[in-house]
Protein backbone atom coordinates (compact mmCIF):
# COMPACT_ATOMS: atom_id res chain seq x y z
CA UNK A 1 0.00 0.00 0.00
CA UNK A 2 1.98 2.84 -1.07
CA UNK A 3 5.51 3.88 1.08
CA UNK A 4 5.57 4.05 5.05
CA UNK A 5 5.35 7.43 6.29
CA UNK A 6 8.85 8.64 7.52
CA UNK A 7 8.99 8.25 11.42
CA UNK A 8 11.56 10.78 13.41
CA UNK A 9 14.17 8.51 14.63
CA UNK A 10 15.22 10.94 17.60
CA UNK A 11 11.43 11.47 18.65
CA UNK A 12 11.30 8.39 21.18
CA UNK A 13 13.86 10.05 22.86
CA UNK A 14 12.47 13.80 22.87
CA UNK A 15 8.99 12.49 24.45
CA UNK A 16 11.55 10.53 27.46
CA UNK A 17 13.28 13.88 27.68
CA UNK A 18 10.25 15.96 27.86
CA UNK A 19 8.71 13.82 30.81
CA UNK A 20 11.93 13.82 32.76
CA UNK A 21 13.14 17.53 31.88
CA UNK A 22 9.63 17.93 33.73
CA UNK A 23 10.36 15.41 36.50
CA UNK A 24 7.52 13.77 36.23
CA UNK A 25 6.24 10.03 35.96
CA UNK A 26 4.58 8.21 33.33
CA UNK A 27 1.38 8.26 35.12
CA UNK A 28 1.91 12.29 35.90
CA UNK A 29 2.53 12.46 32.19
CA UNK A 30 -0.28 11.15 30.92
CA UNK A 31 -1.96 12.84 33.56
CA UNK A 32 -0.69 16.03 32.13
CA UNK A 33 -1.36 15.18 28.58
CA UNK A 34 -4.95 15.11 29.85
CA UNK A 35 -5.40 11.54 28.92
CA UNK A 36 -5.62 9.71 32.06
CA UNK A 37 -9.19 8.40 31.05
CA UNK A 38 -8.70 7.26 27.58
CA UNK A 39 -4.92 5.70 27.33
CA UNK A 40 -3.05 3.25 29.73
CA UNK A 41 0.62 4.79 31.52
CA UNK A 42 1.78 1.80 29.71
CA UNK A 43 1.43 3.55 26.15
CA UNK A 44 4.00 6.54 27.34
CA UNK A 45 6.50 3.83 28.03
CA UNK A 46 5.90 2.14 24.59
CA UNK A 47 6.63 5.49 22.86
CA UNK A 48 9.72 6.31 24.79
CA UNK A 49 10.74 2.91 23.77
CA UNK A 50 10.02 3.15 19.81
CA UNK A 51 7.80 0.32 20.25
CA UNK A 52 4.55 2.62 19.05
CA UNK A 53 4.56 6.22 17.74
CA UNK A 54 1.70 8.37 19.14
CA UNK A 55 -0.95 10.27 16.93
CA UNK A 56 -1.11 13.74 16.11
CA UNK A 57 -3.23 14.87 18.88
CA UNK A 58 -0.85 13.30 21.60
CA UNK A 59 2.18 15.30 19.74
CA UNK A 60 0.28 18.06 20.30
CA UNK A 61 -0.49 17.80 23.62
CA UNK A 62 3.29 16.92 24.69
CA UNK A 63 4.20 20.37 22.84
CA UNK A 64 1.60 22.07 24.98
CA UNK A 65 2.79 20.54 28.40
CA UNK A 66 6.74 21.27 27.58
CA UNK A 67 5.49 25.12 26.25
CA UNK A 68 7.57 23.74 22.72
CA UNK A 69 6.45 23.94 19.09
CA UNK A 70 5.31 20.74 17.49
CA UNK A 71 7.88 20.92 15.20
CA UNK A 72 10.78 21.18 17.92
CA UNK A 73 9.50 17.68 18.44
CA UNK A 74 9.03 15.96 15.37
CA UNK A 75 11.77 17.49 13.35
CA UNK A 76 15.51 15.02 13.72
CA UNK A 77 17.35 18.30 12.64
CA UNK A 78 16.66 20.13 15.81
CA UNK A 79 17.20 20.28 19.47
CA UNK A 80 14.70 20.28 22.50
CA UNK A 81 15.34 23.68 24.52
CA UNK A 82 17.62 22.97 27.20
CA UNK A 83 15.06 23.88 29.77
CA UNK A 84 11.81 23.41 30.15
CA UNK A 85 8.71 24.07 29.54
CA UNK A 86 9.76 26.11 27.01
CA UNK A 87 8.42 29.74 26.88
CA UNK A 88 5.69 28.77 23.63
CA UNK A 89 2.65 30.14 24.89
CA UNK A 90 -0.76 28.30 23.16
CA UNK A 91 -2.99 30.61 21.31
CA UNK A 92 -6.41 31.21 22.40
CA UNK A 93 -9.08 29.43 20.25
CA UNK A 94 -10.98 31.74 17.90
CA UNK A 95 -14.47 31.89 19.14
CA UNK A 96 -16.11 33.80 15.89
CA UNK A 97 -15.83 32.29 12.17
CA UNK A 98 -13.65 33.59 10.08
CA UNK A 99 -15.71 35.65 7.02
Amino acid sequence: MGNPRPRPERLANKLRQIRESLELSQTQMLVRLGFEDTMHYGRISQYENDEREPNLNTLLAYARVAGIHLEDIVDDDLDLPSKLPGKVRRRLRRTTPRK
